[in-house]
């Protein structure tokens, strides 16, 4: 069985939450959203390996949450960088260290958003198993509402069914992850999807729970708490 290593990364500021606090440290039902984001991968399977990518200011603080409310995940800490692409690069890195360069074909990475407590562990197996077959693996969810385009002569309606919403965890073969990252940052890489495209790979995608939201919204934060006490897996 291929290596399994899933990089979380929590970088974020919090500012579109509209508070001090960064987002994925506030709580949901008692629990901080990062913390619900590393127990469902310990959940799924407690042998893979958990990198977690935290800015350096942000650790002390993390670690003290874990002792007071009592994380069931156990993890590794790496520092955050300065885009997600270095925070990314910074949990490749310290995943380099523990594999040989000629075991990189043998694993398996997963890059996860921190504030995506509501992934289904069936979409985490089915990524998983989709990268060990093809080398990439995506999951995605049709786009449901209309979309219009626009240009400066004005706009004009798209076929939805051409479109699909990107998430997390995004899955690749190792070695094609790693050497993905040593491409120098462009600001079109807004997902590892999109790194690893732009090294020449073909990017493989299987379907998403729409569950699996996005927290950067006071409105996200709502439809947190509610998924919360409706999700027996999230407790």
């Amino acid at each position: 069985m291929m290596r399994r290593f899933v990089i979380i990364v929590a970088g974020g500021k919090g500012l579109r939450m509209g508070g001090d606090l960064p987002k994925q440290f506030v709580p949901v039902e008692g629990k901080p959203v990062l913390m619900r984001t590393l127990e469902v991968f310990c959940r799924w399977d407690s042998s893979a390996v958990p990198v977690l990518v935290l800015p350096k200011e942000h650790q002390d603080y993390w670690c003290m949450l874990c002792k007071e409310i009592g994380c069931k995940a156990a993890h590794h800490i790496a520092d955050g960088g300065e885009t997600r692409f270095h925070s990314v690069r910074n949990g490749l890195a310290y995943i380099e260290k523990s594999l040989d360069e000629k075991e990189y074909g043998r694993a398996l990475i997963a890059v996860h958003d921190g504030v995506r407590p509501f992934v289904s562990a069936e979409v985490i197996e089915s990524c998983f198993n989709l990268a060990a077959e093809k080398g990439t693996a995506v999951p995605v969810v049709p786009v449901v509402d209309s979309l219009r385009e626009t240009s400066g002569a004005g706009s004009r309606p798209v076929d939805r069914s051409r479109f699909h919403t990107v998430q997390t965890p995004q899955i690749f073969r190792g070695d094609l992850l790693i050497r993905a990252y040593r491409q120098p940052y462009q600001p079109l890489f807004t997902d590892d999807a999109s790194v690893v495209e732009a090294a020449g790979e073909t990017i493989c995608l299987t379907p998403g729970n729409r569950e699996n939201i996005k927290i950067t919204t006071p409105l996200d934060l709502l439809t947190a708490k509610a998924l919360a006490t409706l999700l027996p897996q999230s407790v």
